[in-house]
């Protein structure tokens, strides 16, 4: 079966692929991840090195996905290179997965989060209160707290018509919002250790210290995963942005050493202004903030509030960079005839518009649900088989295609896509062993997707040949 639809056009350049790869990552992680790792590690050092060892990880990944995009950069992503490395099987079920569990999921709590930072600045009226305790199969709640859901609905509703609109406009949105960002943290590390009550000597002298358990460093490094998730979206819209095998791989390399580097700067700030004992209370007590509590040290009341505006821009610019990218997967698979034909059309603003909405739709709906730790900790599950495949799929093709051009080569080779894919084989063995449940609901919502790709490959008439 035929599927009409246009070619997206080449219109962003190196800068603007910085912006999505930063615009994707830094959201809420780099305000609050900070408490939950003082819990598990109780050492501001070993918080610090817990953040630079996910972001080397991270950044391993990155490298390795720098490659794939060097060889292969078009709009989909690791759609696009596992479908060249393993099979289009493998490569439908990894962007099935992005939109039953991983990418919509992300996109549903960054919108909660939203949601809940207005909440806190100016409180939202009750909706619908007489149905908080409607349950289906006495598991998912979708009125319990309405007036919050409400608005992270309307917020992903109002995001996906804007971005429908033309993609530098979106992303020209995006870098405006990130450049508040940017300097308003800058702003938070400046004056927060410039002031009297910061102690950076602590955080220094605590390094050599600490006592070391890796267990307590391995899972504290999940929320560090969590912070730094969203990496791999510029291969998402490679087919929009120009002269992609360069500018990808150098978008990615770039954009993940800023990220690293503000994290530290923020969380180092953190760290000098709170002692252990004030941030494992701030975990405990499940709705406060770190960043809020840490500034409002030496802000006090309008310091506190400023920084809730900031995660506002923070969260709002990371959610509308979530929305642009990772629809362009499910676009990519219906010109395949691999996801509903629909999302392979595009509007009259070059935009795969009703791919967004079928992004929007099951985000919202995933808002309903409420499961949003269960869904946090799915993710990072899911997510990692797949960054796990890439790294791999650096390996599989220097030997399958040695000849072909490579404008960038990760460095280290095979050392370092080797520890990375160890790596992720450690992450899901510990997932599936420390978090059966989360890990089971990851395998299943994958697992759906087997009968989905038997029905569109019967529907489009692809060949057996075809098929591989």
């Amino acid at each position: 079966m035929s599927i009409k639809s246009t070619d997206l056009i080449r219109t962003l350049g190196l800068k603007l692929a910085i912006v999505v790869v930063i615009g994707n990552i830094l959201g809420s992680g780099v305000y609050k991840k900070v408490a939950p790792m003082a819990a598990e590690v109780d050492s501001a050092a070993l918080v610090l090195f817990c953040w630079i060892l996910g972001g080397i990880v991270t950044l391993i990944g990155a490298l390795c996905s720098a490659e794939l995009a060097g060889m292969l950069a078009d709009t989909g992503g690791e759609f696009v290179y596992f479908k060249k490395i393993y099979n289009r099987f493998f490569a439908f079920l990894y962007g099935w997965s992005c939109f039953t569990a991983i990418k919509t999921t992300t996109t549903s709590a960054l919108a909660y989060v939203f949601a809940q930072s207005i909440h806190a600045i100016t409180p939202l009226p009750e909706l619908v209160s007489s149905l908080a305790d409607v349950s289906i199969f006495g598991i998912f709640y979708p009125f319990a707290g309405f007036n919050v859901k409400a608005t992270a609905i309307l917020t992903i509703v109002l995001l996906t018509f804007f971005n429908t609109r033309g993609i530098r406009i979106g992303v020209g949105f995006s870098s405006a919002l990130l450049g508040m960002v940017v300097g308003g943290i800058l702003l938070i590390v400046i004056f927060g250790l410039s002031s009297h009550e910061a102690n950076a000597s602590a955080v220094i002298n605590d390094f050599g210290t600490s006592p070391f358990q890796l267990s307590a460093v391995f899972t504290a490094m999940l929320s560090a995963f969590w912070a730094y998730e969203g990496w791999n979206s510029v291969g998402f819209v490679a087919g929009e942005i120009k002269d992609p095998n360069r500018n990808v791989p150098l978008s990615l390399t770039i954009g993940v050493l800023v990220v690293i580097a503000l994290y530290l700067l923020a969380n180092t700030t953190y760290l000098s202004l709170l002692s252990i004992p004030e941030l494992k209370s701030i975990f405990q007590a499940e709705n406060q903030i770190a960043a809020v509590e840490a500034v409002r040290v030496f802000g006090g009341s309008v310091g506190a509030l400023v920084i809730s505006i900031l995660i506002l821009i923070t969260t709002l610019g990371c959610l509308h960079a979530s929305i642009i990218s990772n629809p362009r997967i499910y676009y990519a698979m219906a010109k395949e005839g691999l996801f509903f034909l629909e999302s392979a059309r595009v509007n009259k603003f070059n935009v795969p518009a009703r791919a967004l909405w079928f992004h929007g739709i099951w985000a919202s709906l995933l808002i309903l649900s409420g499961t949003f730790d269960q869904l946090t900790e799915m993710m990072i599950f899911a997510a990692f088989i797949f960054y796990g495949a890439s790294a791999l799929g650096v390996i599989v093709l220097r030997r399958r295609m040695p000849e072909s051009h490579r404008p960038y080569k990760v460095w280290g080779y095979p050392i370092l896509p080797g520890l990375f894919v160890l790596f992720c084989a450690v992450l899901i063995v510990n997932t599936i062993i420390s978090r059966p449940r989360e890990a089971g609901i990851g395998i299943v919502l994958i697992l759906i997707g087997v009968p989905f790709y038997f029905y569109f490959v019967r529907r489009s008439g692809l060949s057996a040949s075809a098929r591989k």
